[in-house]
């Protein structure tokens, strides 16, 4: 019974996740994704090629530390197959877009298997016009040290998670922000 259970939830989990819409074709190149969907029929912005940036231990725990300048650096952490990210994921666009002329620097840390990186990561990244907002990390590299090193609230264990970081102030968020949740974050820090 357990079996069968396990098996419902993870095909319910599965089914959540990304769905893509068909445009209809013409002469004109238009963006579609399941994240958003252009309101009106402006030609979307060219897609960036996603380009593989692995980091290390040592480089994500460089990038995750104090930085003596007055940009408000967002991490999150996320998997493509992981529901709960991609249903955050138009949130944080969404600031991106809205924040674009101030400090703040969004980047996108994928967990997703290695062998995922050159399809999904990237077909993901394209279709939302992340691809230079993404860095991958090689999640079984990751040692159990790593985490009390770098968060004070995150083992690991779960995903999504962001961090919030400028100068010595930091916020921590396990599991998906809402989009108000994600703005009482961010002006905190003004």
């Amino acid at each position: 019974m357990k079996k069968i259970l396990l098996s419902v939830l993870l095909i319910a989990s599965l089914s959540s996740c990304k769905k893509e819409t068909k445009v209809a074709e013409s002469s004109e190149n238009y963006q579609t994704d399941s994240v958003t969907v252009p309101e009106s029929n402006e030609p979307a912005e060219s897609i960036v090629p996603f380009k593989q940036t692995e980091l290390t231990r040592e480089q994500t725990s460089k990038m995750l530390g104090k930085q003596n300048n007055d940009t408000l650096y967002i991490t999150n952490f996320f998997a493509t197959w992981c529901g709960p990210c991609m249903r955050e994921i138009p949130h944080f666009k969404e600031k991106m877009q809205e924040l674009k002329s101030q400090p703040v620097k969004f980047t996108f840390v994928s967990l997703d298997a290695k062998e995922d990186w050159k399809t999904k990561v990237k077909k993901f990244a394209e279709d939302n016009n992340l691809s230079e907002n993404i860095v991958l990390v090689d999640g079984e590299k990751l040692s159990p040290e790593f985490f009390p090193a770098n968060f004070k609230k995150w083992d690991g264990g779960s995903i999504p998670f962001t961090m919030m970081r400028k100068g010595d102030k930091t916020d921590e968020t396990v599991g998906m922000m809402s989009k108000e949740m994600l703005s009482e974050k961010i002006n905190a820090f003004k």
